[in-house]
């Protein structure tokens, strides 16, 4: 049975396989003779074997990229760093990699690129790295698209991981994509939920879809390795273990790797009076009922009262009452916070999916029929402009400020 596919002497000459080919690879000289199937034409759709009532067609399974599956071992993390600092994202995805890790019987793996960084190499291992690939060079100091998707291009041609998870950051999202594409690898942005199929040993990446309507469970059955961006704060930390003992493997890596045609000239960083959404403990957003940037000034004044962060809807940013750095929602960052105050907020979908895992959600709106309110711990229904001074007035009571 060298041929991919071929009709068995289980035929009974039907001639059902005949008509459900899409491409006409199927033929039957008569009705009495067996289909005979023309391998220049079929495309192994499986059309045919769905049709066959009596198991007569034999299709080989295969990967679809002709690679060996079984050749791409443990599970990889890109830890993502900032001048030096480990981002907390990369923790996250080490405590979930763990999981996946441990079900697949593999090691877990940490890549850390950049420039005078090999002392976080054990901060990753107290973390749950086995091992970490380090790559350590000046032209790494800072990130930049180009340079790090090679890098990590070579590296995972070199060492054939299983799983790579990346971040859905900034960062995450416009260097995994330049990564997937030369490597063949099957890649699902934004996941919130993670876990290995027992049976297939598979991959099971899932995610909104359909603005938030549904959860879709995606799988890459025939590429290595399945590559994953996982959103901010769906998943828990690693716990520290500084007893843990891993690898460090250092990586030499050829100069033209290094080579980037963008120059990075200058950072300049977003000027925060507030605290970062990404990390806040309590948020404070507005939505379209703000109604001005001016009035943001009000969810500031809030914000500094009780130590919060000022997030955002979609609506508000798109007015330009405030940065995009501040967005909450599918097109925005995912936050877990202990305590979000949405302030008008209607509470579409869309904003929902980024913010409804926090601990404690208020929601302050003048339409009580506001979606917000759905989904709210506590719901206020008023004029926010007498509801918000009102608040941080108590607050400074309460706090002695």
């Amino acid at each position: 049975m060298s041929d991919p596919i071929k009709i068995t002497e289980k035929c009974v000459f039907c001639g059902m396989c005949v008509k459900a080919c899409p491409f006409g690879a199927i033929t039957q000289a008569q009705k009495k003779t067996a289909p005979v199937i023309d391998l220049q034409k079929c495309t192994l759709c499986g059309s045919c074997v769905v049709a066959c009532k009596f198991d007569a067609i034999w299709m080989k399974e295969k990967s679809s990229s002709g690679i060996d599956l079984a050749s791409f071992k443990d599970v990889w993390v890109f830890a993502e760093q900032h001048e030096g600092v480990i981002q907390s994202i990369t923790f996250e995805l080490l405590g979930e990699g763990r999981k996946l890790a441990d079900s697949l019987g593999m090691k877990l793996c940490a890549v850390l690129l950049g420039n005078n960084v090999q002392a976080r190499a054990d901060e990753l291992i107290a973390r749950g790295a086995d091992k970490v690939y380090l790559v350590d060079r000046p032209e790494l100091a800072y990130f930049q698209d180009e340079s790090y998707a090679n890098v990590l291009i070579e590296l995972v041609k070199k060492h054939k991981p299983n799983v790579f998870l990346c971040g859905a950051s900034t960062i995450g999202r416009s260097l995994v994509s330049r990564v997937a594409v030369p490597v063949n690898a099957g890649l699902t942005a934004d996941c919130t939920g993670l876990a290995i199929d027992p049976v297939t040993k598979n991959l099971l990446q899932t995610r909104p879809a359909f603005g938030g309507n549904i959860m879709a469970t995606i799988e890459a059955p025939n590429s290595r390795p399945q590559m994953s961006t996982v959103r901010h704060k769906v998943m828990k930390e690693a716990e520290v273990n500084p007893a843990r003992k891993g690898e460090v493997c250092l990586e030499t890596i050829a100069d033209v790797l290094l080579q980037c045609r963008a120059k990075r000239l200058k950072f300049i960083p977003e000027v925060e009076t507030t605290t970062n959404i990404a990390e806040a403990n309590i948020i404070v957003a507005g939505g379209r009922g703000m109604q001005t940037a001016e009035h943001f000034g009000m969810l500031r004044e809030l914000a500094d009262v009780i130590g919060a962060g000022v997030g955002a809807s979609r609506a508000a940013v798109d007015s330009n009452w405030i940065a995009y750095s501040h967005q909450v929602g599918q097109t925005g960052k995912t936050v877990c916070p202990k305590i979000y105050i949405a302030v008008g907020i209607s509470g579409q979908i869309q904003h929902l999916a980024g913010m409804q895992s926090s601990d404690i959600i208020v929601a302050i709106n003048k339409d009580p029929d506001a979606p917000i309110f759905k989904v709210a711990t506590y719901g206020i229904v008023g004029d926010l402009f007498t509801i918000l001074p009102l608040l941080t007035r108590e607050f400074k009571k309460v706090l002695g400020k």
